[in-house]
């Protein structure tokens, strides 16, 4: 029994591909290049090419999924975009696994009316959660991708490593299960960071700055890389960063996921990354079901603001029925 319960998480581990392929938020404070090899789907696990635009869907609880949005806006210019959100649900961290499932399921299923041809998991905790129920739901017909923390490639360095994550993650089976398997070696500190993403979400900039304070301090001196294990923690790599380095230290490296899952969402479905076409791509922002505007919070961050300057979403769907169809 022992032995299945690992396969099966093995098996889960290896269908959230964002744990290896990752990019590294470098020195300069951009993310740097992605493992262009990276573990491939099988040939026959890919999902061919839809004709007509490229649509990605991307879903959170709140703003977090900015950063993989932004992402793949860079990569694919002209790919239309849908993101769902649910900030009449927020916050998904403090609620039980039944519940959260079952508003995931709601916000993966109002972008799935859009028809996109591939949906993002853009939340570590709702990957943690709710990914199997997603992929039940959901596939084959719309592939879905999760997002973990990418412990892998920050222990690859050697380490000490610190993980960034919310009170929910931090602790979680899941997340000891990868620091287990790719950590065993590696000095690693788990970090709550309470409050921080409640904070990045309301854009509440002394919030934020008290958050990462208290993270920092928690943070040892010796940590060499840290782990963003919440999505919203990637708008703000820069204060983290600014926190944490210390005179005469050698660079610190901050690992997040959204270029790396990006790309993975992209060879899911068999497309290539096209940088330099131009920027005709359509934004669709869904909220808690309801068709909107970007919030105000989401444009205060440049992941926002690159969103923002696209065009508005031409695919104007009654978001009720909630289902796919």
């Amino acid at each position: 029994m022992e032995q299945d319960d690992r396969d099966r998480r093995e098996r889960e581990r290896e269908r959230c591909h964002e744990v290896h392929p990752i990019g590294t938020i470098g020195t300069t404070g951009t993310t740097g290049p992605i493992d262009p090899i990276g573990p491939e789907y099988p040939a026959a696990v890919q999902t061919p090419p839809r004709e007509g635009r490229l649509k990605i869907a991307l879903m959170d609880a709140g703003i977090g999924l900015l950063a993989a949005a932004a992402a793949v806006r860079r990569l694919r210019p002209d790919a239309d975009l849908v993101l769902s959100s649910d900030p009449d649900g927020m916050p998904w961290g403090p609620r039980s696994s039944q519940e959260l499932t079952a508003r995931a399921l709601t916000v993966a299923e109002a972008a799935a009316v859009h028809r996109p041809d591939v949906l993002i998991v853009a939340c570590n905790t709702a990957s943690v959660h709710a990914l199997p129920a997603l992929r039940a739901r959901l596939e084959p017909d719309l592939p879905v991708i999760g997002t973990v923390p990418a412990v892998k490639p920050a222990a690859a360095g050697g380490g000490p490593v610190a993980v960034w994550a919310t009170p929910a993650t931090t602790g979680s089976p899941y997340q000891r299960s990868l620091t287990e398997e790719f950590a065993a070696d590696v000095n690693v500190t788990e970090v709550p960071c309470p409050g921080l993403a409640d904070a990045v979400e309301h854009a509440d900039d002394m919030a934020i700055g008290r958050a990462v304070a208290a993270a920092a301090e928690r943070t040892p001196d010796g940590a060499r890389a840290v782990v963003l294990g919440c999505t919203h923690y990637e708008l703000i790599a820069e204060r983290i960063r600014a926190a944490l380095q210390r005179p005469g230290r050698p660079p610190l490296a901050l690992y997040g996921t959204a270029d790396a899952v990006a790309a993975q969402a992209l060879r899911r479905i068999g497309h290539q990354p096209t940088p330099g076409t131009p920027d005709e791509g359509t934004l669709t922002v869904i909220l808690s079901g309801r068709e909107e505007e970007l919030p105000p919070a989401a444009r205060v961050y440049d992941e926002g603001r690159l969103l923002q300057a696209g065009r508005r979403g031409r695919d104007r769907l009654p978001l009720s029925s909630g289902g796919r169809p």
